[in-house]
This record gives structure tokens, C-alpha cells and sequence, in this order.
């Protein structure tokens, strides 16, 4: 009952197996099987033939179980071909569903490994067979990508072209896509008319091509498929139109700071060159027993009591008692016992008053320079009084930046509902100093509602409002617009895009993996089959 499960569970595809013993060993298991049909078709002429020549031991890997390999080990019988004229005269026999002409895996095993292999390539794909337990090499994985037959594409009604660069700034090649399925359709080793044009060519029945504003595209469709729509890529308009508005803006870039504003006649600062009399303290718990000590002294003398006995009862010294009875009242005691006394740091305070001024606000900066001119003592104290400097004479907000260039360009070909208010006023002052910038924002915004309501009829007259205005970067952008019609006016008017063909960022990724040591037979197939 057991080998029957057990032989249900790796066997289920192959009626004609028998299981026998299971043996496991400390990294794999070995599976004991015999093959049970009394016959076999040659594979050179199709004869069934029942003759056994000899029989023999196939060893195959298949799919791990538990962490650990597993090898079948299932013997196999050679048959002899009855037909005389066929040039086998024995042939081994093949389980279909497991066993495969010189093959030394499974069936199941092999195509596992093959997906593997179209998902990792290399050596990403033989760390991953070690840890699934079915360990190959990185080059058997890439045969088995090599092995992989090639399928005949299908012809799409919409289709997307585009280059992509397999060495960039030297080799390009072209990439096809089914924009209404968003699959790779095929890829071509170059992007010269001639293959691009053949390809179309032997691919009859495309009816609409998305494509760039490129030369070489639209010639190459123009030959191998003449009777399709071409589609000029919307992204690659808006992107050109940009192109165009920064040059503009660049060459009004000497206006585009605001007109700086009259200078304001007004009497310099003076730093304080010395701190200010402390003022009494009012508040505290110390003022409150100076006052109350200050009032039971006096009482005391009014009674007549002496100095010694006013300290004993009251608990003070004789000096202090004595200072009470001196001061007329203990606003006095108060003022600030440091009140005209000399401080160390005021003959440096000249020099930290003039890097102040210069803008070197830094008290760290400004103790290390006074201690090399001699000053002795601590850095709290120059802390302390540059923090009286700082709430004296509060530093200023820098002036704002100026727009950039990009800045500029950016605030016209943006949608006007994603500008903040601050953007908007200075767009808005902007437009207002420099006419060609104005004409060139109006511009935008029009040609920005022909694409996004598909109005593409309205192309023409678009071209020839631009022409009327001194822009001439505008009116390089309207010529190039013009050469290629009919593929801008079915961009702008029809819903293809070739958005889905610049979205195919897994070439880049696919090439990547193999650290660009594949050649272009293997990324292509790679990518036809990633999916």
C-alpha cells in the first residue's frame, strides 16, 4: 500500500512504472523503479516492436523531497527494430512524461530548471537549484535556455516599437510589443530600416504602429508596412515641447531674477560694546529673605538691641547684620554685587563686535579667534555674551533664490493646479516683465488641451498661432511637427500610446543579469519567455 502511494505521488504520469524498494541516504533518495510495457515504437521509423535486446540502468534526478535529492534509478529495456530498412537496429525505450532522449533528468525536473533558468539566468539560477536541492551549473542553465524552441510570433493589429541599447552610445537594438496585450512580440538585433521593414514585411495585418518621432521608424514602416496608421508617442511630444520652452526661458534667463528694490536709507546698528547694569531683582526666594532679614534688623535697632545680640537672636553673622544695618533699605543689598566691575572678555569684545557685524555669528568660531589674540578665559563667557549680541540684533531671513532656469520650465509646462500660490504669484510676475515668455506659456497651455482632449484636427491651427509669435525655439519644435504630420495628428487624436513599450524596463534588468556577458540570442529569448 505504501509503494502504491508512493509511486501515485512521483509516477502519476507513467502507467507503464513500477515502483520497487526506497532507499535514503544521508543527502538524496533513490527511487528502485522497472518500466512494465512489453513494447516500443522506434523512434526512426515508427515500428512497435515486443523484441528485447538488453536491458539497462537509467539514473535520473528528480524534483527534491524533504530538502534532499532524489535519484530514480529505473531500469530500462532496448528494443529490436523489425524493419529492416530502418537504419536502428535497436533503439532504448522512453517513458513518456519522465524520460527524454539523453536525458539525465526528469521530465518535471527539466522544465522546473528551465523556468529557473529564463528567470535568473546563470549564476543567480544555480544558488537557487542548490538551495531547492537540485543543484546544476550556472552553463547547463543557460543551454537549457539555449534549448528552448522558438515559437512563431504572432502578428498584432497595434503595434509598439522602440530601441533599446544593448551597449549604450554604440549597439541598439529594437524591441516589439502588442500594445493591446502589453507582450513582447519579438526583438531584433539592430534598428536599421531594413530589418525593422523586413520584419513588418513577413508580419502582415498590422493595422496601427505607436512609435517615437524617429527617421528610421517611420521609413521602416513606411516599407514593410504601408497601409498602417502610424502613431507619434505622446510622451515623446510633450518632451520635445519642453525641450523647446526651456531654450526659451534660457534665453530670457538674464530677466527672470525680480528688479531689486530701493535701497533704504537708514542709520547702521551699533553693537552695544558693554552689558547693561543688571536691574534689581524684584522676585525670588532670595530677595524675599533679604527683605525680611533687612526689616527684622531695623526693627531690632529701633529697640534699642545691639549688633551681637541682633546676630544671636536672629541666627546671623556679625558682618551680615552689619551690612543690614547700613543699608537704608535692601534695594540695595540687590542692585547686583557685580554691578562696574571689570570682566575679562572686555578687551576682546572690540573684536567679536566686528565679526559679528561681518556676519560670523559662531561663539565657537569666535572664541577660538579671541584665544589666540590671548583672552584666558572660558568659552561659556563668550556664549553668553553673543547670545546677548544674537536677542540684541536678531539675524535676518536670507533673500530668496531667484528662479532657475528648470524652475521656470517647470512652472509653465506644469499643470497650473499643482503649483503652490508662491509659484504661481512668481510665474505670474515672471509672465508679466518678459512678453515671450507669456506667448510661450499660452502656447503651452494650448497645445497641453489639444493632447489631453485628443482635438489632434486642431494641430494646424495651433502651428500657426505659434508662427505668428517671435519664439523661435517654438517655431523649430512647429517645423519638426510638421514632417512628420499625419503620425503627430493620430498621436494627439487616437487613445494607442507607446507608453506600454517605454514601461519594458525588464530588458534592462534581464541584461543586467548577466552582467552583459550574454549575447543577443540569449536575451531574447529570455525576454520573450519571462512571462
Amino acid at each position: 500500500m505504501a509503494n502504491a502511494l508512493l509511486r501515485d505521488l512521483w509516477f502519476h504520469h507513467a502507467d507503464e512504472i513500477t515502483l520497487g524498494t526506497i532507499t535514503i541516504h544521508p543527502h538524496h533518495v533513490t527511487l528502485h523503479a522497472t518500466t512494465t510495457n512489453g513494447y516500443a515504437a522506434c523512434p526512426s521509423c515508427g515500428t512497435v516492436s515486443s523484441r528485447v535486446h538488453s536491458r539497462y540502468v537509467r539514473r535520473l534526478d528528480e524534483a527534491a523531497i524533504a530538502s534532499r535529492r532524489v535519484v530514480v534509478e529505473l531500469q530500462v529495456r532496448r528494443f529490436r527494430c523489425r524493419e529492416q530498412a530502418c537504419p536502428k537496429a535497436t533503439f532504448a525505450e522512453q517513458v513518456p512524461g519522465l524520460t527524454f532522449r539523453h536525458g539525465r533528468r526528469s521530465q518535471a525536473l527539466q522544465a522546473s530548471l528551465q523556468r529557473v533558468a529564463l528567470m535568473l539566468a546563470g549564476r543567480a539560477g544555480a544558488r537557487l537549484t542548490d538551495a531547492l536541492a537540485s543543484p546544476v551549473s550556472r552553463s547547463t542553465l543557460l543551454r537549457l535556455i539555449h534549448a528552448v524552441p522558438d515559437s512563431a510570433p504572432a502578428t498584432p493589429r497595434v503595434l509598439g516599437i522602440d530601441e533599446f541599447a544593448l551597449r549604450k552610445g554604440h549597439v541598439y537594438a529594437t524591441v516589439l510589443v502588442d500594445i493591446e496585450t502589453r507582450r513582447v512580440v519579438d526583438l531584433l538585433p539592430d534598428r536599421s530600416i531594413e530589418t525593422v521593414s523586413a520584419w513588418l514585411a513577413a508580419h502582415p495585418g498590422i493595422e496601427v504602429i505607436c512609435r517615437d518621432r524617429s527617421a528610421s521608424f517611420a521609413e521602416a514602416g513606411r516599407l514593410g508596412a504601408p497601409d498602417a496608421i502610424h502613431v507619434a508617442d505622446r510622451y515623446h511630444l510633450w518632451k520635445n515641447l519642453v525641450e523647446a520652452v526651456e531654450k526659451t526661458v534660457l534665453q530670457h534667463r538674464a530677466l527672470l531674477p525680480e528688479p531689486a528694490p530701493e535701497p533704504e536709507s537708514a542709520a547702521p546698528p551699533v553693537l552695544p560694546s558693554s552689558p547693561q547694569p543688571t536691574p534689581p531683582r524684584s522676585t525670588g526666594r532670595l530677595a524675599d529673605r533679604v527683605r525680611e532679614q533687612h526689616t527684622a534688623v531695623h526693627a531690632l535697632l529701633a529697640a534699642g538691641a545691639g549688633l551681637k545680640t541682633i546676630a544671636r537672636e536672629l541666627g546671623l553673622a556679625r558682618n551680615t547684620v552689619r551690612r543690614y544695618a547700613h543699608a537704608a533699605g535692601p534695594d540695595e543689598l540687590l542692585a547686583g554685587r557685580w554691578t562696574g566691575r571689570v570682566s575679562i572678555l572686555d578687551p576682546f569684545k572690540p573684536h567679536i563686535d566686528q565679526r559679528f557685524a561681518q556676519g560670523c555669528t559662531n561663539a565657537r568660531r569666535l572664541f577660538e579667534e579671541i584665544a589666540q589674540r590671548g583672552y584666558p578665559g572660558k568659552e561659556q563667557i563668550v556664549r553668553k555674551y553673543v547670545h546677548r549680541l544674537r536677542q540684541a540684533f536678531p539675524r535676518q531671513d536670507p533673500p530668496r533664490r531667484g528662479p532657475s532656469v528648470r524652475d521656470v520650465t517647470g512652472w509653465i509646462t506644469r499643470r497650473p493646479d499643482r503649483l503652490n500660490a508662491d509659484d504661481t504669484q512668481r510665474l505670474k510676475e515672471i509672465l508679466a516683465r518678459i512678453p515671450a515668455l507669456a506667448a510661450t506659456a499660452r502656447h503651452v497651455r494650448a497645445f497641453a488641451e489639444l493632447m489631453n482632449e485628443r482635438r489632434g484636427r486642431q494641430l494646424k491651427g495651433w502651428i500657426a498661432q505659434v508662427q505668428k509669435d517671435q519664439v523661435p525655439a517654438l517655431h523649430t519644435f512647429a517645423a519638426g511637427l510638421l514632417q512628420d504630420l499625419d503620425a503627430v495628428v493620430a498621436g494627439l487624436s487616437l487613445d494607442y500610446s507607446s507608453g506600454v513599450v517605454e514601461g519594458h524596463n525588464k530588458i534592462k534588468m534581464l541584461k543586467r543579469q548577466t552582467f552583459g556577458g550574454a549575447g543577443f540570442d540569449l536575451l531574447r529569448k529570455r525576454v520573450l519567455h519571462a512571462a
